[in-house]
C-alpha cells in the first residue's frame, strides 16, 4: 500500500487527468443527490393530506351530469362512508382584483382540513373570515407580501382581504380563503370537489367505489404518484450513473497504462515474494488516493452547484421553497458522499489490478 501511495506522483500529468474525471463524477453525484432529495420532498409535500378526490360533476356523452343531492348532504354522506376520516370541500371562482389587469383564481375551502396539501413558506393559515393565503407566484407577480390588503370583486360584490400567509405554488393567479369569505363573494358557487383523507389501512379504490354509489354524478379519483418528480429524479439518477461510469472508465484507463508501464517493476517485486493480492492492493491503492482527493474537491463543488442551481430553478417558476426542502446536507449524507470518489476509483481500478496480480514472473520478465 505504501508503494501504491507513491504511484500517482510518478506520472503527474496522467494522474491529473484521472483526478479531473473523478472530481467530475463526485461533483455530479453530490449535485444529483441534493437535487433528488429536494425533488422527493417537493413531490411528497402534503401527499398524506388526502387520498381520494371526489369531483362533484362529470361529463357523459358531452352532457354535464350534476349531483342529485345538495352540497351539505353530499359532504355528510361522503364523511359517513367507511374509512373516511376528514372531508374538505373546495370551490373555485374567477374574481377581479383592484389594481390588477389579471384575473384571480379564488379558492374557497370548507371542512376538516382547509389547508389540504398546501405547504406554507411564511405566515400562517386563515383563522377568521376576511383573511387569505396567497401562492408565492401570486405575491411576486403582484408585488405583494404578507400583511398587505387587497380588494376582490365579483358580480357587483366586493371584499377586502388581509394576506396572512404564503404557500408554495407556481400558479400566479392562486389565492385561498375560507368558505364564508368565498361565499360572500360568490354565493351561487358550489364545491367542485371533495378531498377525502382516509383512515390508516383503508383502500382508496374501495372508498372510491363507495363514493361513486352515493350519487351517479360523483367522479372519485384515488390520488396517484407525482409523475413530474419521478421523471426529474430518474433523469438525475441516469445522468449521475453515466458520468460516474465515465469517471470509472478514466480510472480504468490510467490503471491499465500504469500496470503496463511498470511490468518490469511488477516482475521484480513478484520475484522477491510479492503475492498477487499485494499487487492488486498496491494498484487499487494508487487509484484510491486519487479518489480520496477527488472527493475532497468534488463534494464542495457539488454543494456549490446545488446552491447555485436549485434556488434559480424555483425562482424561474416564481415559487418559494420551505427551508426543509433545501436543507439536504446532513452529516450522514456528507459522509456517504465523501466515499463516492474512492468507490469510483476502486471500481475503475479493480479489474486491471486483478489482471496485473495474475501475471506470472515469466510473462513479465520474458523480454529481460
Amino acid at each position: 500500500m505504501s508503494l501504491g501511495l507513491g504511484l500517482p506522483f510518478a506520472r503527474p500529468g496522467r494522474s491529473a487527468l484521472t483526478l479531473a474525471a473523478v472530481v467530475l463524477g463526485v461533483t455530479t453525484v453530490t449535485f444529483a443527490t441534493g437535487l433528488a432529495t429536494t425533488m422527493n420532498r417537493l413531490g411528497s409535500a402534503g401527499r398524506d393530506a388526502y387520498q381520494v378526490t371526489v369531483y362533484a360533476t362529470h361529463y357523459r356523452d358531452g352532457q354535464e351530469i350534476r349531483p342529485t343531492h345538495s352540497d351539505p348532504r353530499l359532504h355528510s354522506l361522503l364523511d359517513a362512508l367507511p374509512g373516511a376520516e376528514e372531508v374538505t370541500a373546495r370551490g373555485d371562482v374567477e374574481v377581479s382584483m383592484t389594481g390588477s389587469a389579471y384575473k384571480v383564481m379564488l379558492e374557497g375551502r370548507r371542512g376538516d382540513r382547509p389547508r389540504l396539501d398546501s405547504v406554507l413558506t411564511g405566515g400562517r393559515w386563515t383563522r377568521s373570515p376576511g383573511e387569505a393565503v396567497a401562492g408565492s407566484a401570486f405575491l411576486r407577480q403582484n408585488g405583494l407580501r404578507i400583511g398587505d390588503r387587497i380588494r376582490l370583486e365579483k358580480g357587483g360584490r366586493g371584499e377586502r382581504l388581509l394576506i396572512v400567509g404564503e404557500f408554495m405554488a407556481s400558479d400566479a393567479r392562486m389565492l385561498v380563503t375560507d368558505w364564508p369569505t368565498f361565499a360572500r363573494l360568490a354565493p351561487a358557487e358550489k364545491p367542485i370537489a371533495y378531498h377525502v383523507r382516509l383512515r390508516d389501512g383503508t383502500d382508496p379504490a374501495a372508498y372510491a367505489r363507495a363514493a361513486r354509489a352515493v350519487d351517479p354524478a360523483l367522479s372519485p379519483h384515488p390520488r396517484g404518484g407525482n409523475a413530474v418528480t419521478a421523471t426529474v429524479v430518474g433523469s438525475a439518477g441516469a445522468l449521475t450513473l453515466l458520468l460516474a461510469s465515465v469517471a470509472a472508465l478514466g480510472v480504468f484507463n490510467t490503471a491499465v497504462l500504469n500496470t503496463r508501464d511498470r511490468r518490469r517493476d511488477l516482475g521484480m517485486l513478484k520475484s522477491i515474494g510479492m503475492t498477487p493480492g499485494q499487487v492488486t492492493a498496491m494498484t487499487v491503492t494508487s487509484m484510491a488516493v486519487l479518489g480520496a482527493i477527488g472527493s475532497l474537491l468534488g463534494v464542495p463543488l457539488g454543494i456549490a452547484g446545488y446552491e447555485l442551481v436549485v434556488p434559480r430553478m424555483a425562482d424561474a417558476v416564481d415559487m418559494s421553497l420551505p427551508a426543509y426542502m433545501t436543507d439536504v446536507w446532513r452529516a450522514p449524507a456528507l459522509g456517504g458522499l465523501a466515499s463516492a470518489g474512492v468507490v469510483i476509483a476502486v471500481a475503475g481500478a479493480y479489474v486491471p489490478a486483478r489482471r496485473a496480480g495474475r501475471l506470472t514472473i515469466a510473462q513479465v520478465l520474458r523480454n529481460e
